[in-house]
């Protein structure tokens, strides 16, 4: 596995919970996993592999400190790298933004040069709509880790194995 580090945005600790999870089961350092508040323009220079969390508010809203994240990592150089994203989301009080904020990301990301992975199918989902899928998929893996927390650890691990081979 190419160096990877994982870039994530919390407001109540779920999204860096889920963060850290990841880490842990990808074997990623705790020195490769970034709050997105916390990150400069070079933060990205020596990896390989972004993985990138975010959790949903409002009506399909990024994390707040993702906005300022986003505009750091399209001035970084991301060309020829590796990009999964993952997001958190309410599926019952928030059924019809679940995860969109995972859209956010892909939107501004998707034409910056990297290799985007890591889409997942909605079946098994209970949502009533959603931003972050397009074509059928989510563009990266969403997890309610409040109301489907039993669901959490079988999905992080789906995705991993799937992600394994291009990371």
């Amino acid at each position: 596995m190419e160096k990877t580090c994982i870039i994530y945005g919390s407001s109540t600790g779920t999204c860096q919970a889920i963060a850290e999870k990841i880490a842990t089961k990808l074997g990623v350092a705790s020195a490769d996993v970034y709050d997105v508040a916390n990150i400069s323009t070079d933060t990205t220079d020596n990896y390989q592999n972004l993985l990138l969390g975010t959790s949903t508010w409002g009506a399909g809203e990024l994390q707040d400190d993702w906005y300022d994240g986003l505009k750091k990592l399209k001035s970084a150089n991301l060309s020829g790298k590796t990009i999964a994203i993952f997001g958190c989301g309410d599926c019952e009080s928030y059924s019809d933004t679940f995860c969109g904020a995972m859209a956010e990301i892909y939107e501004e990301l998707k034409d910056c040069g990297a290799k985007l992975i890591g889409r997942v199918s909605t079946d098994g989902y209970t949502y009533d709509d959603s931003a972050a899928v397009i074509g059928g998929e989510f563009v990266g893996l969403a997890l309610d880790d409040i109301n489907e927390d039993d669901k959490t650890d079988s999905r992080i691990d789906a995705w991993i194995e799937k992600l394994k081979s291009n990371l």
